[in-house]
């Protein structure tokens, strides 16, 4: 089955599988504001995003235990919890105001504080603090998908274990993200070892999840694993790609943001990699800029081009394409094709994607 034919039967059934727990939490909530809150917190996961990683637990599921169960549907979302919960704390970090092309959940609060005419705590900071508590409960309400579905509870304990791993991985990647900002002469391998914790991490075991509930055998899980994290490396370097040079009304998500905040994306390290003289002594003045203007941010741009930095990092991308491509023929002979048709199509679609 084709990446878009798993998109179009999966997604309404992520969809519903998402709003039920949300909607039970909202049973139970008596205070008016708690209900405010869970509701818009609902409202902000289901606006967009493409499910990739509890279709790729679905699909893998599909793809050992010989048949198409929506047992699997309700665990699977447990990872989209967590996928969600790292956004609303990024967005905060990397002060966005939106997330495709909708008010970031932080954001909305602020809106609520100044659509209420609320006197105390600063706008930005009542929405700030709301957003952090956000990605704490969408955190833990994510643990509900492993207590609340008809699989073994031995599964389900290891399900939590592989949640648990990921949760930890994306902290520590994000956090050595944060203090690359102020690390200078980085290279390629210090972006993928971030990367490949903060992006990979989740695309990995979203997967295992699913081999664990279909009791995949250690053997072919190092494949999976393989696929997973060189899946969410290519993610990482085309959604750096795109943070910069993209279209902001398909992304939904403005294209100077990587640039202000110094990010050492893929596309900055190459840039410091290519460049030599006084346009690399320039780079790093305009990056160092705390105040960056938007002439500045174009500058930056026009440098990353002369850099030719779009392709060295498609380049890049496309060895990981190769890596995961190489695991999936080592796992041909055990899947079924309507699943690896989704794998490939799915590796594709991140490799070209526009969005």
């Amino acid at each position: 089955m084709k990446f878009t034919e798993y998109v179009s039967f999966y997604k309404p059934k992520i969809n519903d599988a998402i709003a039920l727990i949300y909607n039970r939490n909202l049973k139970e909530v008596k205070n008016p504001f708690l209900k405010v809150y869970y509701s818009e917190l609902r409202d902000y996961f289901l606006t967009g995003g493409k499910r990739i990683r509890p279709l790729l637990c679905i699909a893998t599921y599909n793809a050992f235990s010989g048949k198409q169960n929506d047992d699997i549907i309700f665990p699977s979302v447990g990872v989209e919890f967590l996928h969600n919960a790292s956004l609303v704390h990024d967005d905060i970090i990397d002060k966005d105001n939106f997330r495709r092309g909708k008010p970031a959940f932080h954001y909305r609060f602020r809106q609520f504080h100044v659509e209420n005419n609320l006197k105390k705590i600063a706008a930005e900071d009542y929405g700030n603090s709301i957003g952090i508590i956000g990605g704490d409960s969408a955190f833990f309400l994510g643990l509900e998908a492993f207590f609340l579905n008809n699989f073994d509870n031995n599964l389900n304990l290891r399900a939590i274990q592989y949640y648990e791993n990921a949760f930890r991985e994306i902290a520590n990647g994000v956090l050595i993200e944060i203090d690359m900002v102020n690390k200078k002469n980085l290279k390629m391998e210090d972006y993928i070892h971030m990367v490949s914790l903060k992006t990979g991490a989740l695309l990995e075991k979203s997967i295992l999840i699913g081999a664990n509930y279909a009791k995949v055998e250690e053997k072919y899980k190092s494949y999976l694993s393989i696929y997973g994290k060189n899946l969410g490396i290519i993610f990482q370097i085309i959604d750096d790609i795109l943070g910069t040079f993209g279209d902001e009304t398909t992304t939904g998500k403005p294209t100077d943001g990587d640039i202000r905040e110094s990010k050492k994306t893929c596309l900055l390290i190459e840039a410091n990699n290519m460049l030599k003289g006084n346009e690399k002594i320039r780079l790093n003045e305009l990056i160092e800029s705390i105040n960056m203007t938007q002439d500045e941010v174009q500058e930056v741009r026009e440098l990353f081009l002369k850099a030719e930095v779009i392709n060295h990092t498609k380049k890049l991308a496309e060895t990981y394409y190769k890596e995961a491509q190489n695991a999936l023929e080592k796992l041909k002979p055990v899947i079924h094709n309507s699943e690896l048709e989704f794998y490939e199509n799915l590796i594709k679609f991140v490799l070209e994607r526009k969005f």
